[in-house]
């Protein structure tokens, strides 16, 4: 998988989810704002500290991830 600059992954910082660089802000978290209906935007009005910069970086992140899921369908 690509490597994230603004991605951090530590085992103790939220039980090794991927978060935003110097947060306790998960990736998870901002891909789920999105689906829900939020703006980039919103979301740099209600946690200041983010920058849109690492917004690209979740989408981009959880684009990664999902590109390098393999699919082994079985016979049925």
């Amino acid at each position: 998988m690509t490597e994230h600059s603004r991605i951090s992954l530590a085992p103790d910082v939220l039980a090794g989810k991927p978060v935003i660089s110097g947060t306790r802000i998960a990736v998870e978290f901002i891909i789920g704002l999105m689906a829900d209906g939020w703006s980039e935007a919103d979301i740099l009005a209600n946690y200041p500290g983010l920058s849109r910069e690492d917004i690209l970086a979740c989408l981009a992140y959880a684009r990664d991830s999902l590109s390098a899921e393999r699919v082994h369908p079985t016979a049925a």
